[in-house]
């Protein structure tokens, strides 16, 4: 089970993944089924000290993926009604999806548990595309969010090429 392997790595966050469900199945009862699945998993993951995550990833690149919009997702946890389930607010899929990223980030900051990064299109390293990046950083930290930030993007070269980018805000 994923929390065996959490609580063996230290691993302060797992994400659950909603999936692509089958077309045959009611929206009713997929929804059920999530929130259902999220409850459990906010129960395991907190059990070995980690904080459950769950992401909407955009409609483009994932079609039918269960949840595609960061107030999908808030209604998920919404009925889940649990203290250790939060949104992992993917800034790649975001923008695709809604725009505003700065605003929706705000609006949700308590609920946010991990943030991950990629910039649009291409889902390269920031700089490579449309997102400002400079405005978004200096937002979050006004905001006052204390969380990580991953990257999960794929390189316009080598990795270690990539990270440029970084040096400024370090």
């Amino acid at each position: 089970m994923a929390v065996d392997y959490a609580k063996a790595l230290g691993c302060g966050c797992l994400t659950l993944l909603a999936g692509i469900p089958t077309v045959t199945v009611s929206n009713d009862k997929k929804f059920e089924t999530l929130v259902s699945n999220v409850k459990f998993g906010a129960e395991e993951a907190q059990k070995v000290g980690a904080k459950l995550m769950v992401e909407a990833l955009n409609s483009q690149d994932v079609p039918g993926f269960c949840l595609s919009t960061t107030a999908q997702v808030l209604e998920v946890l919404k009925a889940a009604d649990h203290p250790n389930a939060y949104l992992q607010y993917d800034v790649y899929h975001m923008q695709i999806m809604e725009g505003n990223l700065t605003k929706t980030i705000s609006q949700n900051l308590g609920r946010i548990g991990h943030m991950q990064l990629a910039d649009v299109p291409g889902r390269h390293e920031p700089g490579t595309g449309e997102i400002n990046y400079e405005n978004l950083f200096k937002a979050i930290d006004e905001m006052g969010y204390k969380g990580w930030i991953g990257c999960e993007y794929n390189p316009t070269g080598a990795t270690e090429d990539s990270l440029g980018w970084v040096k400024k805000y370090l």
